[in-house]
């Protein structure tokens, strides 16, 4: 398996570990995942409640949160780590200026097109950015923004296709349409970056992402154009994942028929395992009274059927009579908990026996 080159940070295993928000991967996961070779990826989603003893202002807690979070991940590997911050999030500038500050390796920006990300750089800043896309078109107007505005290419692309877990890019009619599986994906937004590759003599990795569970996989999907993955179902399962017991075991108890679209409150279609609060919401039952944090710009508490970020720290803590998982379309092929060393061997050794 060949390594992964995203500017002058060399990658010894193409694999980037997916951040998985609220408090799935968190240090202790991304440090594992470095140690092993790849990128391992600290979500920023939600950190001022896990943080509540640092202060009792969200958003200051989740400022000192994501520093505690990068500083322990740093005491426990040399390896590559990345931050994950959604562009919906109402403290995205805020998250975005602490990884930067804090000199993380990578940040990685989705749901939503960080149009303005480059701006934050400083003249001495030494973090790479990563956009995640779900289409050609977005990858393009991204790289035209960014050179336009910022002289500045992305570092690397990842597209994250519809089988992915949590919040998807894609309208739910398209998520199960062959015109926008990964598959076609790759080549498609492959080409686009080709042509600012060649104009501007930058490299621009694509990492794919959305579904990707084995070794074989990933060589397949290399295949198509893409030079690593991304991936976060495969590490649930793992004994140096963030997530309590609860959460993990809720994978492994998951049949495929357990995995489903649902509307979140974000306002776009997520992927979950079903629980009794998923289905306590397609009866109706829950409402939120009020918005307690304001974490994410496109919520609308007064059509919301919940409030997200408090069902996701919920399900964190196993908690699912009032929260969910969210999961990959690949969630319900986790048979038990191991480590992430052996996840990694498991996927070189598929890897290398895939024709």
């Amino acid at each position: 398996m060949k390594g992964l080159k995203i500017g002058n940070l060399a990658i010894a295993v193409p694999v980037i570990q997916g951040g998985m928000g609220v408090g799935i991967s968190l240090s202790g996961l991304a440090a594992a995942v470095a140690n092993e070779g790849g990128v391992g990826v600290i979500s920023s989603a939600g950190l001022g409640l896990l943080y509540r003893d640092f202060s009792e202002n969200f958003l200051e807690a989740s400022i000192l949160g994501l520093k505690e979070e990068i500083r322990k991940a740093r005491e426990k590997t040399r390896g590559i780590i990345g931050v994950n911050v959604m562009v919906a999030m109402t403290n995205f500038v805020d998250m975005i200026k602490t990884s930067i500050s804090e000199k993380v390796d990578i940040i990685i920006a989705g749901a939503g097109l960080p149009l303005d990300l480059p701006s934050f750089l400083k003249k001495d800043s030494i973090t790479k950015l990563i956009p995640i896309v779900s289409s050609a078109r977005a990858a393009r107007i991204i790289c035209e923004k960014w050179k336009t505005n910022y002289d500045y290419l992305p570092d690397a692309v990842i597209v994250e296709g519809p089988k992915a877990g949590g919040h998807l890019g894609f309208k739910e009619e398209q998520i199960e349409d062959k015109d926008y599986t990964l598959e076609k994906l790759v080549p498609e937004i492959a080409g686009e970056l080709k042509m600012f590759e060649e104009k501007y003599n930058k490299t621009i990795p694509l990492i794919a992402a959305g579904g990707i569970y084995t070794g074989e996989d990933i060589k397949n999907i290399l295949e198509l154009g893409a030079s690593g993955v991304q991936m976060g179902t495969r590490f649930v399962t793992t004994h140096e994942c963030d997530a309590s017991p609860g959460f993990k075991q809720a994978y492994i108890n998951a049949s495929e028929k357990d995995i489903e679209i649902i509307r979140s409150p974000v306002g776009m279609p997520g992927r979950a395992i079903f629980s009794e609060f998923i289905r306590k919401v397609k009866e109706g039952k829950k409402q939120p009274l009020k918005c307690p944090f304001k974490c994410i710009r496109t919520c609308d508490i007064s059509k919301s059927p919940y409030c997200i970020i408090i069902a996701l720290i919920n399900a964190l803590k196993g908690n699912f009579k009032n929260g969910f998982a969210f999961a990959g379309s690949n969630a319900f092929r986790a048979t038990k908990i191991t480590s992430v060393k052996e996840i990694f061997q498991s996927l070189i050794k598929e890897y290398q026996e895939s024709k």
